[in-house]
């Protein structure tokens, strides 16, 4: 059976954005600003109870890394949770604004 996991949307809105996963009804988000051309802020992570345990949080933080990466730019990760993914995952750091 093949992998069938919603994907996780990007909304870009000018001097932010938020990277959104929903299933079921439930909707998790990771907020992000814009700091120049280069630069995001993670600034927070939500994932309803709905998703907890199923890396969902982690599956959006990958995915802003993804994407910093492909456009060449560097994350601020101001959010708790993103800064303990961060930790966790030093082969982020060519994204990790030092």
């Amino acid at each position: 059976m093949p992998d069938t996991k919603p994907e996780i949307e990007l909304d870009d809105l000018g001097s932010k954005g938020r990277y959104v996963f929903r299933d079921a009804g439930a909707v998790a988000e990771m907020t992000f600003s814009k700091a120049g051309e280069h630069m995001i802020i993670i600034d927070h992570t939500e994932v309803p109870d709905a998703f907890r345990g199923q890396g969902v949080g982690s599956r959006l933080v990958t995915r802003a890394v993804e994407d910093a990466r492909a456009a060449g730019k560097k994350i601020i990760p101001l959010c708790p949770f993103a800064n303990a993914q961060f930790r966790r995952h030093p082969e982020w750091a060519d994204v990790l604004k030092s």
